[in-house]
C-alpha cells in the first residue's frame, strides 16, 4: 500500500510509534542508579486522570486547529510545565493549583466540543496557562531523595507522549464520523473536569 505525501494513515501510523517508544528511548539513557527520579516523574501524569484527560486534549485540539498548532500546543506545554515544575520544586506557592487543574480539562474539553478555531496566539496562551498549574502540581510532589532534575525530565516526557496520543486520535477529525467521535471526547473531558473543578472546590 502506498501513501501520499500528507496522508493521515502514514502520520497516524508514526506518531502512535512514537508515543510507544519514547518511554523506552528515555529509560535506554538513565543509570540504574538514577532510575527512581525518572521512573517516579515517568509514571505521576498518568497517575491522575485530570492530568491526563487535559494533556491528551491539548492534542485533540491541535489536530482540529491543523498546523501549525498541531506542533506548538504539543510543545509549548510541556515547556511551560517544566516552568511551574521548577517553581513546585522550589517550593513557591501557586494559589489555586489543583483548581486550575480541573478548569484546563473543562476548557480544554469545550474547545475540542465546541470545535473552537482560535487564532494561535490565543491558543498558545490558553495552553501555557493551564501548563503551569499542571506543573507545579508535579514539582511539589517529588518524593525525598530523588532526583528533581531527573524527576522533571520524566514528566514531561510523559507528558509529551500523552499529547502525541491525542494527536494521533484527533487525526479522525479528518472524517465526518470522526469529528463526531472528536467532539464526544470533548463532552467526556469537558464533563469530567466539571467534577474535579466541584472536588477542588468542596
Amino acid at each position: 500500500m502506498k501513501y501520499g505525501k500528507g496522508s493521515p494513515s502514514l502520520i497516524s501510523l508514526l506518531l502512535s510509534m512514537a508515543v510507544l517508544i519514547c518511554p523506552a528511548i528515555a529509560w535506554a539513557h538513565v543509570g540504574s542508579g538514577e532510575a527512581g527520579g525518572f521512573l517516579t516523574g515517568l509514571k505521576h501524569p498518568v497517575s491522575g486522570l485530570d492530568h491526563v484527560l487535559a494533556m491528551i486534549a491539548v492534542g485533540l485540539w491541535g489536530a482540529q486547529l491543523g498546523a501549525p498548532a498541531l506542533w506548538l500546543l504539543p510543545v509549548a506545554f510541556p515547556i511551560m510545565m517544566a516552568f511551574g515544575g521548577m517553581f513546585g520544586l522550589m517550593g513557591l506557592p501557586l494559589p489555586g493549583v489543583e483548581v486550575g487543574i480541573a478548569l484546563s480539562a473543562v476548557v480544554l474539553g469545550f474547545m475540542v466540543l465546541s470545535e473552537v478555531r482560535a487564532q494561535l496566539v490565543i491558543a498558545l496562551v490558553v495552553v501555557a496557562f493551564f501548563a503551569i498549574f499542571h506543573g507545579h502540581a508535579h514539582g511539589t510532589e517529588l518524593p525525598e531523595g530523588q532526583s528533581g532534575l531527573l524527576y522533571s525530565m520524566g514528566f514531561v516526557i510523559a507528558t509529551g507522549c500523552l499529547h502525541g496520543v491525542g494527536i494521533t486520535i484527533g487525526l479522525v477529525h479528518r472524517w465526518d464520523t470522526g469529528r463526531i467521535a472528536m467532539r464526544v471526547a470533548g463532552a467526556v473531558v469537558l464533563v469530567a473536569g466539571l467534577y474535579f473543578l466541584w472536588r477542588a472546590l468542596t
